[in-house]
């Protein structure tokens, strides 16, 4: 396990909280029930995902560095968070994920470079970078949906993307094998992508580079974060543009997200 890539992630995770808290203060109340980058969830139930899922997730975390934490069942947290109003939705995914940034940041070096952690539908305990990691992916994508909500310019943050790059051509690439549909495309696809680029053939790949790549995605870093989690649509597409043996219509259906 790399320390310094559990580093880079708590790290990463800490800049996403600090801008969506940043934003909060200043939204209207109206704002929390407007449409987000997810197009079934307003801004504030965005926020209540993020909440919920930071509820839910610092629990393994804790208790696999030796705290003793409160039990409930998935679908009771999130019954709880879908009755609460905009207002206390938007509170509790600050109160929630200050918790689970608590968390992480207090292990200590040891810990970060040998817990493992009991995410529950893993077939056994999974690396710390791994459950950081999937943690990463909802929050930058997530957040990425809330701000969107705010301004269609919005962008998936550049740390963010850095260490998701990395993440997904190592300890998250498993997550690809499940939601990529690489059949979407009729001929082997080398994508140069910002940060690296993307291999499409008989299954998904995310490499440092993608040599004598057969086509390109020109953009910020964080459109190839939202190209592989299904976030590169109108109206959020407008900076973006693709050309060589495949079109970003193609892609789109190779990664139609989740």
């Amino acid at each position: 396990m790399s320390a310094s890539l559990v580093d880079r992630t708590i790290a990463a995770l800490r800049h996403e909280h600090d801008v969506l808290v940043a934003l909060l203060p200043n939204l209207p109340d109206e704002a929390l029930d407007a449409p987000s980058g997810a197009s079934e969830w307003t801004v504030a139930q965005a926020l209540s995902h993020l909440g919920s899922g930071a509820e839910i997730t610092r629990k393994p975390i804790a208790r696999a560095a030796g705290e003793s934490v409160d039990e409930e069942d998935d679908q009771s947290v999130w019954a709880r968070w879908d009755s609460s109003s905009p207002v206390d939705q938007a509170a509790g995914f600050v109160r929630h994920d200050t918790a689970y940034l608590e968390t992480v940041e207090a292990l200590s070096p040891e810990q970060r470079q040998s817990l493992t952690v009991d995410l529950g539908f893993l077939p056994e305990p999974a690396p710390l970078e791994v459950a950081l990691g999937m943690r990463l992916n909802e929050v930058a994508n997530h957040a990425w949906d809330v701000r969107a909500g705010l301004d269609p310019a919005a962008e998936v943050t550049e740390q963010s993307a850095e260490v998701l790059a990395e993440l997904f051509r190592g300890p998250l690439a498993f997550l690809l094998g499940f939601s990529a549909k690489p059949g979407e495309v009729s001929e082997p696809v080398r994508l140069a992508v910002p940060g690296g680029g993307v291999v499409i053939d008989d299954g998904v790949a995310v490499v440092d580079e993608a040599a004598d790549p057969t086509a390109t995605l020109e953009g910020a870093p964080g459109a190839t974060v939202r190209l592989l989690t299904g976030r590169l649509r109108a109206p959020y597409d407008a900076a973006v543009s693709v050309s060589g043996n495949v079109s970003l219509d193609d892609l789109r259906r190779v990664f139609p997200g989740y």
